[in-house]
């Protein structure tokens, strides 16, 4: 694959998990797919990868399921 940033062959897809928001406003979406160039050491996000992602923000309540998650705070 091509990286978009740099113009070099190498880029892979890799998938991540995202979190957005806080609290009771947080919504963590798995499997987000990540481009990410060995070249230039950019990671990035297509823009159909942006605009799904806006889209389960948006309907979040109807796409989501509720699961009890531990959350650790580093010090």
């Amino acid at each position: 694959m091509v990286c978009d940033l740099c113009g070099k062959e190498g880029a892979r897809v890799r998938r991540v998990t995202r979190s957005y928001g806080t609290g009771d406003d947080l919504l963590v979406v798995e499997n987000v797919p990540v481009v990410r160039c060995p070249r230039c050491r950019e990671s990035y996000l297509t823009a159909e990868t942006l605009q799904s992602l806006e889209r389960l923000k948006l309907h979040r309540r109807n796409l989501s399921t509720k699961r009890r998650v531990a959350v650790a705070e580093y010090v």
